[in-house]
């Protein structure tokens, strides 16, 4: 990694994932240290003029998305977790979108299958994703492979990202992701984007 990270505001999105409340709640004690770093992410960029874009797991009524075949998803469907406007699928209010923001409505894991992130990132004309997420061994994984396999420049905010295995996501911030992406704090990041012009 270079000694100073360097960000292209003008080529750079952040991607906000699985920020939903009931996500949220996955992490006990992670919890309000994880929303504070994210919210001061999420604040910054903008005001760098950086696009934020959430990330959110959704379904219709019904849960036409969700295959039998699919043990992931398959509990959400007899739940009724995660269809649209349920309670807990809400982004957390700690980090809730703002005006000028843009949400991706995911039905798998990662944040590119079947949604229309790939063509708006396109439009954008974006280079680089900042990614940030809960869990670390879901969505930012699956994300950031697909991502890495695109030829988008990654950088994964080891502190915005959270897991309920402490080990699993050290495994994968330490060993596993630096393989594709840069992998920093979040300071680290702030402090890179308040220097470009």
């Amino acid at each position: 990694m270079p000694d100073k990270l360097s960000v292209e505001r003008g080529r750079t999105a952040v991607l906000i994932m699985d920020y939903q409340t009931d996500i949220v709640g996955y992490v006990g004690a992670q919890q309000e240290p994880l929303l504070k770093r994210a919210a001061r992410v999420l604040q910054e960029s903008r005001d760098a003029k950086i696009p934020v874009i959430y990330v959110v797991v959704g379904f219709r009524a019904d849960y036409p998305e969700i295959s039998p075949r699919n043990s992931r998803f398959g509990a959400s469907k007899q739940t009724g977790r995660f269809m649209a406007n349920a309670p807990g699928s809400e982004v957390h209010a700690a980090v809730a979108p703002q005006a000028g923001d843009i949400t991706v409505v995911k039905h798998r894991v990662s944040a590119f299958s079947g949604t229309d992130l790939e063509m708006i990132l396109r439009a954008k004309e974006i280079e680089t994703l900042v990614l940030l997420g809960i869990a670390t061994s879901g969505v930012v994984l699956s994300t950031l492979r697909h991502a890495a396999d695109a030829d988008y420049r990654c950088i994964v905010l080891k502190d915005c990202c959270a897991d309920r295995d402490a080990e699993v996501h050290r495994c994968l911030v330490e060993k596993v992701f630096p393989m594709q992406a840069t992998v920093v704090a979040s300071e680290e990041f702030l402090a890179a984007i308040r220097t470009q012009a």
